[in-house]
Formats: structure tokens, C-alpha cells, sequence
């Protein structure tokens, strides 16, 4: 005597991979939300968070003083500071930058830089998004 197991239809198998997709997607946000899955600290998306805040107004507001051209998406005609160009090169120890958004009155008392930081105009892991940025230039 043989056996015959019938065939799921098209649509059982369809409704299975739905389902499957549905419970991957929804395992992946809750993963996201609880920051289970976070981006790489150095992402293209941390870069353009720390562009996003170099350039608001409310936060870092850089582009108000400094120009940046290596970043074609920037258009300033700011010559106030010294322009944000090779900035790996001019600061390579990455703690002497953060020092230096975080309070530039410790280098340079007369300075018109506001100290960032130190005002809490920005949160460390704000400055820490601008600096991803402006390694890039």
C-alpha cells in the first residue's frame, strides 16, 4: 500500500514565506529598537548624522564660521575659522578634535568658537558624529 501525501497548494506555501518574512522583519526592528543590531560607529549613516549637525543651525551650526571643501554638498562662503579640510591629517589624535569642539577656550582662551561641549550645546556622542564627518573631509 503506498502512501500519497498531498501537495501543499501554491498559496499554503506563499502564506509560509509571508509569514517567515513578516516574523524576520519583525524580529529584526525589535533587534534595531533594543540596539541588538546597531550600525558600525564609522557607518556612511553616522557620517551623515555628524554632517546633519555640522550643519543644523540649533546644534553645530559649522558652516556659519568654517567652509568645508572637500564636501561638494556644503555651500558656504564662511571664512571666519580655518576651513575643515584634511582633517585626519590636521588632527589625528581623534581625542585632541573632541577636546577641541568640547571647550576650544582651554587652547585658545580668545577664541570665538563656543566651547560645545562644555555649554552642552552638544552631547559627546553628537561631537563624536561631527568628528566621523569631519574625517571625511
Amino acid at each position: 500500500m503506498t502512501r500519497r501525501f498531498a501537495r501543499p497548494s501554491f498559496a499554503a506555501v506563499a502564506r509560509k514565506e509571508d509569514s517567515s518574512r513578516e516574523r524576520f522583519w519583525a524580529v529584526f526592528f525589535l533587534a534595531v529598537a533594543a540596539g541588538v543590531a546597531s550600525l558600525p560607529a564609522h557607518s556612511s549613516t553616522s557620517i551623515d548624522r555628524g554632517r546633519a549637525l555640522a550643519d543644523d543651525y540649533m546644534k553645530g551650526n559649522c558652516f556659519a564660521c568654517h567652509s568645508a571643501p572637500g564636501d561638494g554638498k556644503i555651500v558656504t562662503k564662511a571664512n571666519i575659522a580655518p576651513p575643515l579640510a584634511r582633517m585626519r591629517e590636521r588632527f589625528p589624535d581623534r581625542e585632541l578634535l573632541l577636546r577641541q569642539i568640547w571647550d576650544p577656550t582651554v587652547r585658545n582662551p580668545d577664541t570665538v568658537m563656543p566651547p560645545f561641549g562644555k555649554h552642552r550645546i552638544l552631547s559627546e556622542e553628537e561631537i563624536e558624529l561631527i568628528i566621523d564627518y569631519l574625517y571625511t573631509l
